[in-house]
C-alpha cells in the first residue's frame, strides 16, 4: 500500500514539475515577444522624424537578415508567418507609398538629407498571426 501511494505521488509530483516548466517557458516566450514588439510599438505614435524612420528600418533589416527570410527577384522581403518585417514609408508630397528595400536602396542617408526632420505617423501596425510579432509598420508624412 505505501509502495503504491508513493509511485502514485512520484509521478503526480513529475507531472506538477513538467506542467510547471512549461509554463514558466510559455512565460517566458511571451516576455520576449512582448520586448521584441516594444522596440517596434515605441515608433506606432505621431511626431516622429525622418530620422526615426531609418532606425526602425535598420531594425526590420537586421531582424529579417537575422531570421534569414527570404528576398524576391526585385530584392524585397518575402513575408512569412513567422519573424520577417516590412516597412512602408507614404510620403505625402507625391502620394506613393515606398518599401523599406527601396530606401535603402537609393540609401539612407540621401532619405534623412531631405526627410530627416520632417515630421512622420505610424499609420499602420500588423501582426503575425502565429506569433503575435509586428510584420509590418506603415508610415506617413504629415508635412509636404
Amino acid at each position: 500500500m505505501k509502495k503504491t501511494l508513493l509511485v502514485i505521488c512520484t509521478v503526480f509530483l513529475i507531472i506538477m514539475l513538467i506542467l510547471f516548466w512549461n509554463f514558466r517557458q510559455v512565460q517566458a516566450e511571451n516576455r520576449a515577444i512582448q520586448k521584441f514588439n516594444y522596440e517596434y510599438e515605441f515608433y506606432n505614435r505621431e511626431g516622429i522624424c525622418g530620422i526615426d524612420i531609418t532606425t526602425v528600418i535598420n531594425k526590420a533589416t537586421d531582424n529579417n537578415e537575422k531570421c534569414e527570410v527570404k528576398k524576391d527577384e526585385n530584392g524585397y522581403y518575402i513575408p512569412n508567418d513567422e519573424d520577417s518585417i516590412n516597412i512602408d514609408i507614404k510620403l505625402i508630397n507625391n502620394d506613393k507609398t515606398y518599401r523599406m528595400e527601396k530606401i535603402k536602396e537609393v540609401g539612407l542617408e540621401g532619405f534623412v538629407e531631405f526627410f530627416g526632420e520632417v515630421e512622420f505617423k505610424c499609420t499602420n501596425i500588423e501582426y503575425h498571426e502565429k506569433t503575435g510579432k509586428i510584420s509590418k509598420m506603415t508610415f506617413e508624412s504629415l508635412q509636404k
